[in-house]
């Protein structure tokens, strides 16, 4: 959908001082949510290559918006933003970029001769189904280029919108393999809203499981970021992993937070607002870095088996790497641990 009447900017004429978008159409707002801009650009490319160095499960991934309504204080794509000189905190939850052509790229990409099919993964930088789909309806169109050329994929996601395509993935998961993954790390409600203010309800991410299992998908859970002395106590912990096998998770893959670049600041500021005790513990236990300490990633791992077994969850294959030496946790299901 497009806001002929919201118009603000266009490639001429743009809506933030130093913004620098290649292919910016233009920059329109809408009362349906306030205080956002969208800058519609017609993308040049639409699959990004992830470099050979990575660990990540796959090589591809196409990221239809940059910038997340979600707005999740512990966002690890929020650095993203400062490439576009926009800043990591407020623009990226507010100066949302649309590339409102990139079925059509990604399809006539698809098409190459040289495409070889590979491992296509949707939501590891912003998340697809943020509630601005609604609006412009590009996943479906993404979903159906990608089956239709025999890649497989993977989506990763907060966002109940989602249901809506659940049709669509069963059918290309006839042709393909198809991965689907929610994002549920936070069961209590008050602390949700506060952290992560523009995500769904923990309840309709619990439901959107069901569907997912209901529509005949298997559906992988990432627990993460666990939030640590804020999420990761044993009654947290285990009543989230009880919710997740109740309604239906297949698999669990549980990652603590880590704070990356401008992250660290930001999350920081949210917690000596909201949670001023915990600021010292968090300077102690993260240092200059970005990761927890060992022993904490230690102690989470021994706790999180425990309670995968106690809900019947399989232990996933282990997938260590630098900076979460001792956690755990699935290929297959979402970003390496070094991108939360």
């Amino acid at each position: 959908m497009r806001w002929d009447g919201q118009r603000i900017g266009s490639s001429e004429e743009r809506a933030l001082p130093g913004l620098t978008l290649q292919g910016l159409v233009r920059s329109v707002r809408t009362p349906d949510f306030a205080g956002v801009t969208f800058h519609e650009v017609a993308a040049k490319s639409a699959l990004n290559r992830v470099p050979e160095a990575s660990r990540m499960p796959f090589r591809w991934t196409v990221n239809p918006m940059r910038g997340c309504l979600h707005a999740c204080t512990y966002c690890f794509a929020r650095p993203t933003h400062e490439f576009l000189d926009l800043d990591a905190g407020r623009d990226f939850e507010t100066q949302i970029v649309v590339k409102t052509n990139v079925v059509e790229v990604l399809s006539a990409e698809l098409a190459r001769r040289s495409w070889r099919r590979e491992h296509v993964a949707l939501g590891t930088n912003t998340d697809p189904y943020q509630r601005a789909e609604g609006r412009y309806e590009l996943m479906p169109g993404i979903i159906g280029a990608l089956a239709a050329s025999g890649t497989p994929l993977s989506i990763l996601t907060k966002g109940p919108l989602l249901r809506r395509d659940l049709p669509i993935l069963s059918e290309a998961a006839r042709r393909v393999p198809v991965s689907v993954a929610v994002s549920l790390a936070v069961l209590d409600p008050a602390l949700q809203a506060s952290v992560e203010p523009g995500t769904p309800d923990p309840r309709a991410r619990l439901n959107l499981i069901r569907a997912v299992r209901a529509a005949g998908l298997e559906c992988k859970v990432l627990v993460a970021p666990v939030l640590p002395w804020l999420t990761d106590s044993d009654e947290a912990l285990d009543a989230l992993l009880g919710e997740l096998a109740a309604a239906g998770a297949n698999e669990v893959t549980v990652l603590p937070l880590h704070l990356r670049g401008a992250v660290k600041p930001w999350y920081l500021q949210w917690l000596a607002r909201e949670h001023p005790a915990l600021v010292g513990r968090y300077r102690r236990l993260y240092g200059r870095g970005a990761y927890v300490s060992t022993e904490y990633a230690s102690w989470l791992r021994n706790r999180v088996a425990d309670l995968r077994r106690r809900h019947g969850f399989v232990p996933p294959r282990p997938w260590r790497t630098p900076g979460d030496d001792d956690v755990t946790v699935a290929s297959g299901v979402g970003p390496q641990p070094t991108l939360f």
